[in-house]
This record gives structure tokens, sequence and C-alpha cells, in this order.
């Protein structure tokens, strides 16, 4: 701490004696021409414009284009171990709309990996779909529209339409699918799924935030639009159901993908949205309008027929309302800095921290003016790194009770359940 105090401090002194330096030039030449303050405050001024520009503008371009070259490199880059498919049902295949090396380097590991039909019926032991996965890299076609027109057509051509369940996936900023999210699903259906994802960048989420803070929602809004409007010209007793899911970046720009006013007369089934950043505007409201007997970290909103919350411990089956046409699952930890970070932190305790605390935070955390507000926003940084279900990384367990409630998959018994987890899970 001492290191980086001293380095923070050496170059904020080199540059308070360049504005100064800077400053004083300016002032100098001025001072031939107009009288002393005119010519001080004009200096000022104009330093502080230079300044401004520079950070603004050059030094943060100039960043971001080292970041952009770097990841974009480490996208390209195709792993040995990932092979072009072979199956023609498979995105990046000979008969594929997308070619292989345009998928990118995690739509490539989306595509190649995942449980097969035999894996599948092998655990069942009965019989099963090969899932269908498509994926459209940013390289793939130039625009977003585009994109997303691809992504549909391939989705047709594959015969994703045909499957029971379809899911409208908003992967994170690198572009990357949780494999936990869709893995469980796909065997909760017997491989009678379909998911579609397409890449809007290949920054990581915070990255990705702070360059392009839209550029992944208008992805995701063209993407729900084609397939929804596709989707909505079928007739009704034979189109899939239909589903929304994110994770962390990929929650926020799910769930702005939607409009709830176009879609309230034949709504999609049901969404499942994990790690939600604190900026997720849905998730902000319905935190915030919570029945006030709940904890923030773990909220109830109204009677549960449309939204519920889950965490380690599931609770999505006690409430007394049944569940509506519209069934909407918000999977988070209490322990996430990516969902729990507050600005305002900086002034007053966040909700989260005061009355019951989750099972996973400390009860020696305390809240300090300033301090706890810094110690989160470092805590972010790391919240990829701490132990499977915990933080930011979800749980393939917890997937599988979520994915359960939202998309109701008939002929599973609890028992069922218990061994699906300990096959496929991470906690075992």
């Amino acid at each position: 701490v001492g290191l980086i105090a001293a380095l923070v401090f050496a170059v904020l002194l080199f540059v308070a004696r360049l504005f100064a330096l800077m400053t004083r030039i300016v002032s100098r030449r001025l001072n031939r021409i107009v009288p002393v303050r005119i010519s001080a405050f004009v200096a000022v001024s104009f330093s502080i414009f230079v300044f401004w520009t520079i950070a603004n503008g050059v030094f943060a371009r100039a960043v971001m284009n080292a970041f952009d070259a770097s990841f974009g490199q480490l996208d390209a880059h195709i792993e040995a171990e990932v092979d072009a498919p072979f199956n023609p049902l498979k995105t990046g295949s000979a008969d594929s709309l997308i070619a292989w090396r345009d998928l990118g380097r995690q739509g490539r590991r989306f595509v190649g990996s995942g449980p097969g039909r035999d894996d599948i019926a092998g655990f069942t032991g009965q019989s099963a779909l090969e899932p269908l996965r498509v994926y459209v890299g940013l390289n793939s076609a130039e625009t977003i529209e585009q994109r997303a027109a691809l992504a549909l057509a391939e989705l047709k051509r594959v015969g994703g339409f045909d499957r029971s369940a379809l899911v409208v996936v908003t992967p994170t900023g690198t572009g990357w699918v949780d494999p936990g999210a869709i893995n469980s699903l796909e065997y909760l259906h017997h491989g009678d799924v379909a998911s579609v994802a397409v890449q809007y960048s290949y920054l990581p989420s915070w990255l990705s935030l702070l360059a392009q803070p839209d550029y992944g929602a208008d992805t995701a809004k063209a993407l729900f639009r084609a397939v929804y409007d596709y989707w909505l010209a079928l007739p009704e007793q034979t189109r899939p159901r239909l589903y929304l899911h994110g994770l962390s970046l990929g929650a926020l720009n799910s769930e702005r993908s939607a409009d709830m006013w176009d879609i309230v007369g034949n709504p999609f089934h049901g969404a499942l949205w994990s790690g939600p950043p604190f900026r997720s505007p849905t998730w902000q409201w319905v935190t915030a309008n919570r029945v006030p007997s709940s904890p923030a970290w773990l909220p109830r909103f109204r009677d549960g027929a449309v939204i519920r919350f889950t965490n380690q411990d599931t609770q999505l089956d006690d409430f007394d309302a049944p569940w509506g046409p519209l069934r909407i699952v918000y999977l988070q930890y209490a322990s996430d800095p990516v969902t729990f970070f507050d600005p305002m932190a900086f002034l007053r305790e966040p909700a989260w921290l005061s009355g019951s605390r989750g099972p996973d935070v400390s009860p020696s955390l305390r809240w300090f003016p300033v301090v706890t507000m810094l110690q989160l926003a470092v805590d972010i940084a790391a919240a990829d790194n701490a132990p499977i279900g915990y933080g930011h990384a979800y749980a393939t367990e917890h997937y599988i009770d979520a994915w359960r409630a939202v998309s109701a998959p008939e002929g599973w018994t609890d028992e069922d359940i218990d061994r699906l987890k300990a096959t496929i899970g991470d906690l075992r």
C-alpha cells in the first residue's frame, strides 16, 4: 500500500507541476497584451481545458485502443484443443452460415462444449436430443443488425424453433457464456433445447461497461427482437417456450433487451438473470420495492407470482401464490460485489449490511464512511476469483434449482435433481 501510494503521489506531483508550468508560460505570454488578472484567469482556464481534453480524449483513447487490440488478438486465437465441428447442426461446421474462425474464442468454446445426446441419455436413462447451440461472433458481420439477422438465420437452419425450449443468451463482455447455466438446462430438458447468443465485445465486462456502455444493450435488443418477431409469427401451439438468460453484464443487457410494453400481450415464458450488476434498472427497482420485512440481499417481491430471488439456499418454492405465465428468477449471492456494490456507501451504510446478513457475508464486516466503498470497489476486481458458490462465481447446482423453477421441466423428482447436481455440479 505504501509503495502504491508513493507512486500515485509521484504521478500526481508531476502532473501538478506540469500544469503549473503550462499556466506560467501562457500567463507570461498574455501579460504582454492584457492585464495580469485576465492573463492569469485565461491561462488557468486554458490549462484546465488542455489537461481535461488529453485525459478524456487522447490518453483514454490510447489506453482503450491498447486493451482493444490486446483482447482482440486473444479473441481471434484458435486453441489447438478446440476443433471445428463436423456435425452439420453445429455452428461453425462446413454447413453453417458462420465460419468457425469468426466465432471468436468464447464462441468456439461455447459451441464446442456441453453435453451431447449420448451424455444426457446415459444419465437420464431416457431418449434425448442433441442440444443446439448457435453463436455469432463479433467478426461474423459488420453491424449489430446483420449479426442479429445472421443468428436468426442460423437458428432457423438448425431447427432451433422446433425444440421445446429456446433460450436467448446475452454473453458477458468477453463473449463468455457460463457453461453451468446452459449445461444444466440441457440436462433438465433431455437435450430438447436451442440456445442462441451474439457477441458484442471481447473486452472484460468492466472494460466493456466503461468503453461501450450501450453496445451490449443494442446487440441484446436486436437479437431479442429478431428472435421474438419470428417466434411470435409461429402457431402458438407449436412454437417453443422462450426464455432469456444472462450473467453479470449479460444480465444487465438481457434485462434491457425486452420492452415489457411491447411483449405484454404475448410475453416470453421466463428469464434467469444471475449476478446482475448493481446498475441493472429492473433489479434496482424490484429490490427497492421489496416486501419491507425481506432483506436487500434476498428480496421478496409482492406475492412472488412473477419475480423471485434465490441464492445458495434455494427458497424458490417458499411462496403462497403460484407462478404466473411469466417466471423471472434472479440468482445472486450476498457476497457478490458486482451485484451489491453501492456508490453511496461513500456516505451511508448499504441496506444489505444492516439487519440480518447473507450467509456468506462476514459478521465482522463493518461500515465506515469512504473506506467501505473503496473496499467494495477492490472486491469487484477479485469477484471472479472467489470459490465456486460465492462472490461472482455461480455454481451449476444453483443454476439447476433456478432453471427448474423458471422452465418447469417435467418428470424430475428431488432425488433426480440431487443426482444431477452430484454428476455435473461444482460443489460435489
